[in-house]
């Protein structure tokens, strides 16, 4: 990669399964000039997230050979725009490539908040925190001292969620993970009360080993048995906030049914909630009020995967699906 040339990377077939570094194309071509009214961004740090995994199978997010979205962090470098200067750092969605046009109204500042690293606004300050904190405060209502449980929790919308629910004053605090390493992570770090490493057993009882007295709130991004087992373990009038289905995402078949105690939910009058984060971007100053003085004081520890070179982005994705990474999976411009 020059100075003069712009990498795209863009999917080139529908994956039957787990997708394969042959499903992407890394495309090279000049960096394009901003047109009246745009500006050229170039990218210093990518998100790889879940929901990518969801896009490629859908032709109205994802178009085959044509650059893929997803949220980054850049510089303005050149701009035909009053409202964009070079030298502004933004956060946009035309992630997957190393250059970027944007429009005003396409991007957000990135505020200058001292002593908040750069990879905060991708993580705990980004979609993946404010997923977090819309599902624990808007949906599941978290109040102090009720008792919650986050399903993948080691990754990076269920390692912030853990670390705001403590920070918000929670109860007890159970998580799930993929392996040894992410439970003891879960507890020796990020704060969580018990954590278990779902497949050491029927995550019903897993989770009900964990939490015998019940749990009044749950964040879920699993779906499928950890959907089940959260509605066996919630009290009554307890809430579920729904924000993905991970347990779905490679299924060759048909989706998992839906849980077999689905009708525990008008029995114990439980709500369950499906939301999207784009639609609660009014909460973001809310999170930044919320989070950035903990952040500051050291109370709110970034938990990242960091990957250097855009060259690797499709590896960290893959890597990223497969449960590699602690916390937020992120892809770094190398210097």
């Amino acid at each position: 990669m020059t100075n003069d040339t712009m990498i795209t990377v863009q999917q080139t077939a529908r994956p039957v399964g787990f997708p394969t570094p042959a499903h992407f194309a890394f495309v090279e071509a000049p960096v394009p000039a901003p047109a009246p009214g745009t500006a050229l961004v170039e990218n210093l740090l990518w998100s790889v997230d879940p929901y990518h995994r969801e896009a490629m199978d859908d032709d109205s997010l994802w178009t085959l050979n044509a650059p893929m979205e997803g949220r980054t962090v850049g510089r303005v470098v050149d701009s035909r725009t009053p409202e964009l200067s070079p030298g502004d750092l933004v956060q946009h969605r035309r992630g997957w490539r190393t250059h970027s046009v944007v429009a005003p109204a396409e991007v957000r500042p990135v505020p200058h908040l001292d002593g908040v690293p750069l990879a905060a606004h991708l993580s705990v300050l980004g979609g993946t925190g404010l997923s977090a904190y819309v599902g624990l405060t808007r949906i599941a209502r978290l109040q102090p001292g009720e008792d919650l449980f986050v399903s993948a929790a080691a990754g990076g919308v269920g390692t912030a969620a853990g670390r705001f629910a403590r920070l918000l004053g929670a109860g007890r605090i159970v998580g799930s993970a993929g392996s040894a390493r992410k439970v003891a992570h879960l507890t020796g770090r990020v704060g969580f009360d018990a954590a278990f490493d779902y497949h050491d057993g029927p995550v019903t009882e897993l989770l009900a080993e964990a939490a015998p007295d019940g749990l009044d709130a749950v964040l879920d991004g699993v779906g499928g048995d950890h959907l089940e087992a959260s509605i066996a373990a919630l009290r009554e009038h307890g809430r579920i906030a729904w924000v993905g289905a991970v347990a779905q995402y490679h299924a060759l078949s048909a989706p998992p049914a839906a849980p077999r105690n689905l009708f525990d939910l008008v029995g114990k009058s439980i709500r369950l909630e499906g939301f999207l984060v784009r639609d609660h971007a009014d909460a973001q100053q809310e999170l930044y009020d919320f989070a950035v003085p903990h952040l500051r004081s050291g109370r709110l520890p970034l938990d990242v995967t960091v990957v250097d070179g855009f060259e690797h982005i499709v590896d960290a994705f893959l890597e990223m699906l497969r449960g590699r990474n602690i916390g937020k999976m992120l892809v770094r411009r190398a210097t």
